[in-house]
């Protein structure tokens, strides 16, 4: 009987990618959920569902781009409707730290009658290396509309370290772990620290939300991206989330990376050295 396999949605991204990487390395099968993957999935596209699901015993759920945005609950229904029919027995679900909407979808995979585990995570570290920060941190000017809100960014390592062990070791089945950093920093905090790690001068500057989302208009970013980093900077990191948790301690036995480790690791590779072409428009300006 050939072995199930593992299906890891958003497996080039951020904590997916890294999720197949630690499925892989312990010898299990695994299926890539993405649109450029053969079967192809697509979350915009419901006939690739089941292509992907055949054979599949246990699925990482990374939704595609928040499970904040309209329509992920409707989605996050039909695909666990589909993959319980199609056989799979355990869910994995990456959640979002203090956004009501993201905990329907939790709602839905605790409800779905198969084995579940939620990982409910705070803001990743990568998002300064791995995601839109990255440019103005290279341009040496990040502008954000967040002033001194404290928030402990967790590690995507930690993150999929995590999904790793839910999907492959028995006793995650119904638990809910809430990933954080061990301690809080703000923004202004941490991209001092990028900059000292970096030997760079790296400003930030706190800007008007109104401003922000006006700037990020002229830039080449997914449809609806700006809606989304509306409510993140407005209702997320209002505060709700400036407290750590023991999600990862609790699942691995270990304490959580901190962001500077994160940081001296990321510096190391030479990731926010200065670009040498013109900076990207920044809403500072």
């Amino acid at each position: 009987m050939k072995e199930a396999l593992k299906l890891v949605l958003g497996g080039t991204g951020k904590t997916g990618r890294r999720v197949v990487q630690g499925l892989e390395a312990r010898g299990f099968g695994v299926r890539i959920g993405s649109r450029a993957a053969v079967p192809g999935f697509d979350w915009d596209d419901a006939r690739t569902w089941a292509a992907a699901l055949e054979g599949v015993d246990a699925v990482y759920i990374a939704y595609h781009p928040d499970l904040a945005v309209p329509g992920a609950p409707a989605a996050i229904q039909a695909f666990t409707d589909l993959a319980v029919r199609s056989g799979v027995t355990h869910l994995v679900l990456l959640s979002g730290r203090g956004e009501p909407e993201a905990q329907r979808c939790e709602d839905i995979v605790r409800r779905a009658g198969v084995d579940w585990t939620l990982i409910r995570a705070s803001w990743f570290c990568q998002n300064f290396s791995e995601g839109y920060l990255l440019d103005p941190i290279r341009s040496g000017v990040v502008a954000l509309p967040v002033g001194a809100v404290g928030e402990p960014f967790v590690d995507a390592a930690d993150i999929a370290e995590v999904a790793v062990a839910a999907l492959s070791e028995d006793g995650h089945a119904g638990q809910l772990y809430e990933v954080t950093g061990p301690r809080l920093w703000t923004f202004a905090e941490a991209i001092a620290e990028i900059g000292r790690a970096s030997g760079r001068r790296i400003d930030f500057v706190e800007v008007p939300m109104d401003d922000y989302a006006a700037a990020l208009q002229h830039e080449p970013l997914p449809p609806g991206f700006v809606d989304l980093i509306r409510y993140l900077f407005t209702e997320v990191l209002d505060g709700r989330n400036a407290s750590t948790a023991d999600g990862v301690q609790r699942a691995l036995k270990r304490p959580a990376r901190d962001f500077a480790h994160y940081v001296r690791e990321t510096a190391a590779r030479g990731v926010w050295s200065a670009s040498p072409s013109r900076a990207p428009a920044n809403p500072s300006t």
